[in-house]
């Protein structure tokens, strides 16, 4: 269903005896939130509020500095339509919004600002028309908070920040560091009343010249603002969206809508060869004595234990890291003595197991040009692209090329967020936009993974490698690339376990030894069964960022559920109303025991069976640092 409603601000106007068009109000569809827009001395403002409360005190919009702005015309429109992504949290999306358009002159330069008002979100942008216009322009984005509020942001590779008041926000970017500290995206706002707000962006894709956006701060409390320099030219330049979003909990920001609603449709014709799924992966594993005395290394033979392990528990793909080349030169890679690689992927066709390779110019460059038709002429599926930074214009021509050349792309190494990107271009399966577990050979905390599932998550995909089960092995230093500081992985394996739940990802990348997961088959079940990126529905039943989450997913009449607590451990009740009336459903449970902890005892866990009907409740009881895992079907 479709439905539009346009005004024309300018007949008001006239009618009001040539009164200026400089007030406007827009409201949500359910008429909860209101967004008041005003052109005050020739500049822009705004303002959001929910139900008579501020959200947003006044606040500006600029996009050519010190520019003076009229408007010429506006219009209003609401829509109301659904469609269906290639594959994500949910199955069909509703788009529900309404927008006010208005027609800008700045300082005789042609544009619009448009700004929509969603029932979850409100989001702005700029577009300047085609014609003469400056070399630079600065898009400036202010957000006038209330007093009072805790703050939450990434932090690279490291915990995200938070929760800080506004000097500690202030502290943390005044820090002296070897580099200039930024507040990257999204910084998450807890307000008294503790509802939440995010502020980011999506839509990145569109906008030519610029970085991805940062957050500063005022010089007087609440006061924030992003603000990015913009190369032009005569063409018609599209500004990202500035992105708004409010929930009742921090969870109600991770699968909020409003983000990939605003981003691009899909700019490919055909999507049939994108598959989201699992992979194994070799990186971690170095090292890894097997049970039989094998030692996993870089070499054919324990590549070859990956595979039949995949074929044999039915996983999609087996991503092969650094290492398979020691140097590059145009148009040419040295590969690794220590492999045969071409045996690799016989063996992995005749298993009829996917592959992807990694990539990183670190050892020469091979070109972009040359290097995806190469990756797909070997029959790779994907490439991880590392060490590339947060550059946009690079990122955007690999989404693109390796989408040419059939290639599901993960990026890492501090990549560009791009928020949206993977519905317009769906081979954009994930990325590392948070500190993957072991990365830099440090293990992050519970506390950090939770901040990070409801921080860094609400930007998109993220892939975090988690679901390690040899958690003794890894932390008494036995594996080549694990943490350096041995004892310091805490973490249960039932955690390991919900945590590949918990972060939604197109691709999920399991990171452990084929070995240790047959070792524990029963608990590996729930991974097996999972539909990764096939989800109909996905819910955030219980969060609070720092101590626990409990995230529900649907496929069909299916539900996966995995919790997560932090060190202090605790229980969660866990109420079952989603599931249909009239009907008996079988679930499986895998959960810590009474003598499992996350430091002394992480590798205790227990798998029962039971069943379930709608309104039950489920306890879940998680160990210092634990998970609890379900698997809800039906029992006919």
């Amino acid at each position: 269903m479709r439905r539009k409603f346009f005004f024309i601000a300018l007949l008001i106007g006239l009618v009001s005896c040539q009164k200026s068009l400089d007030n406007f109000n827009l409201t949500s569809p359910d008429g909860n939130r209101s967004m008041g827009i005003q052109l005050v001395d020739n500049k822009l403002n705004y303002q959001v509020g929910s139900q008579g409360v501020e959200l947003i005190g006044t606040s500006e919009l600029e996009i050519i500095p010190n520019a003076k702005v009229t408007i010429l015309k506006a219009t209003e429109i609401e829509n109301d339509d659904s469609w269906n992504p290639v594959w994500g949290q949910q199955s069909s999306i509703r788009d529900h919004f309404k927008e006010l358009q208005l027609d800008l002159n700045i300082d005789g330069v042609g544009g619009k600002l448009l700004a929509r008002a969603y029932n979850e979100g409100v989001a702005f942008r700029f577009v300047l028309n085609e014609g003469e216009k400056p070399k630079e322009a600065i898009f400036k984005f202010t957000y006038n908070l209330p007093n009072g509020n805790n703050y939450f942001t990434p932090a690279g590779e490291s915990e995200p920040l938070g929760p800080v008041d506004y000097k500690g926000l202030t502290d943390y970017l005044q820090d002296k560091g070897p580099k200039k500290r930024k507040i990257s995206v999204p910084l998450v706002v807890e307000s008294t009343d503790q509802s939440y707000m995010a502020l980011l962006e999506s839509d990145l894709y569109v906008a030519n010249g610029m970085d991805p956006m940062h957050l500063d701060v005022g010089e007087m409390e609440g006061k924030i603002a992003s603000i990015n320099k913009v190369a032009l030219s005569d063409k018609e330049w599209t500004s990202p969206w500035r992105v708004i979003l409010f929930g009742q909990s921090a969870g109600d920001l991770v699968v909020n809508t409003v983000p990939i609603n605003l981003a691009s449709p899909s700019k490919l014709e055909n999507t049939d060869w994108i598959k989201p799924g699992k992979t194994l992966w070799d990186w971690r594993v170095h090292g890894y004595t097997a049970p039989d005395g094998f030692v996993y290394g870089i070499n054919t033979e324990s590549y070859f234990r990956f595979i039949d392990f995949a074929a044999e528990k039915g996983i999609d793909y087996f991503l092969i890291d650094d290492s398979w080349y020691k140097e590059v030169t145009k148009g040419h890679f040295e590969l690794s003595d220590k492999l045969d690689l071409e045996k690799v992927i016989a063996y992995a066709a005749e298993k009829e197991v996917d592959l992807m390779l990694y990539y990183d110019r670190r050892h020469g460059e091979y070109g972009d040009d040359e290097l995806f038709p190469y990756y797909q002429s070997l029959g790779m599926k994907g490439i991880k692209y590392g060490f590339m930074g947060s550059n946009v214009d690079f990122t955007r021509e690999a989404i693109q090329k390796s989408a040419a050349s059939e290639l599901l792309i993960d990026f890492h190494d501090g990549p560009v967020p791009f928020t949206g990107i993977r519905r317009t271009y769906p081979n954009a399966i994930t990325r590392e936009y948070c500190h993957a577990q072991q990365d830099s050979r440090r293990a992050f905390t519970p506390e950090a993974f939770i901040k990070m599932a409801l921080i860094n998550a609400i930007t998109g995909p993220l892939d975090m490698n988690n679901c390690n089960f040899d958690l003794t092995g890894i932390n008494s230093g036995l594996r080549q690339k694990g943490p350096r500081e041995t004892n310091t992985y805490f973490s249960t394996v039932a955690s390991e376990a919900a945590r590949t739940l918990v972060i939604f990802s197109g691709l999920v990348c399991i990171p452990d030894a084929p070995e240790a997961y047959e070792a524990k088959a029963d608990l590996f079940e729930f991974i097996q069964k999972m539909p990764v990126g096939k989800w109909d529905e996905s819910q955030i039943l219980h969060s609070k960022i720092g101590e626990y989450i409990t995230t529900a997913r649907r496929h069909g009449k299916e539900w996966f559920i995995g919790s997560v607590y932090n060190q202090q451990g605790g229980a969660l009740d866990i109420g079952l109303d989603f599931l249909e009336a009239d009907q008996e459903y079988d679930i499986t449970f895998y959960e810590d025991t009474s003598e499992t902890h996350c430091k002394t005892n992480p590798e205790a866990y227990q798998v029962r069976n039971g069943k379930v009907k709608k309104g039950d409740v489920v306890k879940a009881v998680m160990a210092p640092g634990g998970g609890h895992c379900m698997w809800i079907r039906s029992t006919n």
